[in-house]
């Protein structure tokens, strides 16, 4: 799996590198309206993140056998608003490296939903089935 979203990773890089001359030209404060976070952010590095952002909420690394950090996903809270002012829950910020490849601005906290007790699973059986298998064990 892990070698799975590592190509994913590195396509994406080979194909969303920004100019780092234009970078390095911009004004040191990054926006943080949808569209112009996008293209401040594109192919920035970690160094510029964490000046401007600070810590992550919430980050996990792809690590090398080697022990080398080869990519990264961070989270901010209520960092960004789209282009009528109201703020996304969570910003995604995906390295390749040390380099911003994808972006994703979501209206949840960036954890994955736990299924409630009014709905069950779709791929397992009913409560009842479970509980009548489970006890002729």
């Amino acid at each position: 799996m892990k070698s799975i979203l590592l190509a994913s990773l590195l396509v994406i890089a080979g194909v969303s590198h920004a100019d780092p001359t234009t970078l390095a030209s911009t004004n040191s404060n990054i926006p943080t309206s949808e569209k112009e976070f996008l293209d401040h952010m594109e192919g920035a590095d970690k160094t510029k993140v964490l000046a401007q952002f600070g810590q992550p909420s919430n980050s996990d690394d792809l690590v090398a056998d080697s022990g080398k950090v080869i990519a990264s996903v961070w989270h901010y809270h209520n960092l960004n608003t789209d282009d009528k002012g109201a703020v996304y829950q969570t910003t995604e910020l995906d390295f390749v490296g040390d380099k911003v490849v994808m972006i994703v601005f979501m209206n949840n906290d960036g954890t994955a939903p736990e299924p409630s007790n009014s709905e069950e699973p779709q791929n397992e059986a009913p409560a009842s089935e479970v509980s009548s298998s489970m006890s002729d064990i």
